[in-house]
């Protein structure tokens, strides 16, 4: 229980840091169309502008993904008629999901930092992929990124590292979990289930690793921003809290995926959740915190522009989305 602890100082501490009833972010968003009627190019994808104090972040959709029979990746240990239920009471439909991938460009001032890569090149035939383009239509370049982090090594999440088999962010450095790296470098991993992931680590990830920090619990990677241990979805997966001028955000990465299946009901087994006991301790402990302290936060699946609050409600959270917190 130990390598998942989270540090109750970093948890449940910071003072005044994370006590907000609304943040002080201020926001733009950029939605474009698919195409231009003159030119016919494609354009950029959505992106969302935030700032958290002296922060600048950006969320960009790297791409979405409909699948069918939600019982089969949520819920996976209740009665299928208890998933329906749930999602019918929501207002969404009960035969079909809707998955988002959105990562998080912060500017801190000095350093351009990344978090999750999106898809990359593999996702580009379904409409994913699109982060690069993204990074651009926000007014920066890929050579910008300074810190490239990893919050676990799922392929959506590390699948944009290597572009055309050379690194994506050429002046970047990169910092991702200790334990993450080692569970999935590991030879052992072939033969396994395991066994896929394995193989996209070698390609995307170790070759990076010369120029890579690998962190623990409560590391810091740049001022203003640090990780938090959140295993569970993934061996060493990661979360990390970023403050700035008195202000408060939390990237929750994978910690949650879904905004009603997996807040409404923290404890209900997820499909991709590798140790489903310490994801759903992970998702209580992560979302009590945001909670008591009034946090907003990024989800990497929760429905873009991927930004919100929780609130208890009943056994679980009630996912509430920032609507004009940001502008005022």
């Amino acid at each position: 229980m130990s390598e998942m602890s989270m540090k109750r100082r970093t948890l449940m501490g910071a003072g005044t840091l994370g006590v907000l009833a609304a943040p002080s972010l201020m926001t733009g968003i950029a939605v474009a169309q698919e195409k231009s009627e003159n030119t016919g190019m494609k354009a950029s994808p959505p992106t969302r502008m935030l700032k958290l104090g002296a922060f600048k972040i950006v969320v960009v959709n790297d791409g979405t993904r409909v699948s069918d029979k939600p019982h089969e990746t949520y819920g996976t240990n209740q009665p299928q008629q208890a998933v329906a239920e749930l999602l019918q009471q929501n207002f969404l439909p009960t035969d079909a999901l809707l998955n988002s991938y959105s990562p998080v460009l912060v500017d801190t001032g000095s350093d351009l930092v990344l978090f999750d890569t999106g898809m990359g090149e593999g996702g580009r035939e379904t409409g994913a992929g699109r982060l690069l383009d993204g990074i651009r239509a926000a007014g920066y370049s890929p050579e910008q990124v300074s810190v490239v982090v990893v919050t676990h090594m799922h392929g959506d999440h590390i699948g944009g590292l290597m572009e055309a088999e050379k690194p994506a962010f050429a002046n970047a450095r990169y910092v991702m979990g200790e334990v993450e790296y080692a569970f999935w470098k590991d030879p052992a991993r072939a033969g396994t289930p395991a066994e896929n992931g394995h193989k996209a680590v070698l390609e995307k990830v170790v070759p990076l690793a010369e120029k890579t920090t690998f962190i623990g619990d409560g590391a810091a990677v740049v001022p203003g921003i640090s990780a938090i241990a959140a295993f569970g979805h993934s061996p060493g997966h990661m979360v990390f809290r970023l403050d700035s001028d008195g202000k408060a955000l939390m990237l929750t990465a994978d910690a949650a995926n879904h905004y009603v299946l997996s807040l409404q009901r923290p404890d209900w087994e997820v499909r991709f959740d590798m140790d489903k006991a310490k994801a759903a301790e992970t998702r209580r402990r992560v979302f009590d915190m945001i909670a008591n302290e009034r946090l907003p936060f990024i989800g990497y699946h929760m429905p873009f522009p991927a930004v919100g609050f929780v609130e208890r409600q009943g056994e679980g959270y009630r996912f509430v989305p920032a609507s004009y917190q940001p502008d005022i």
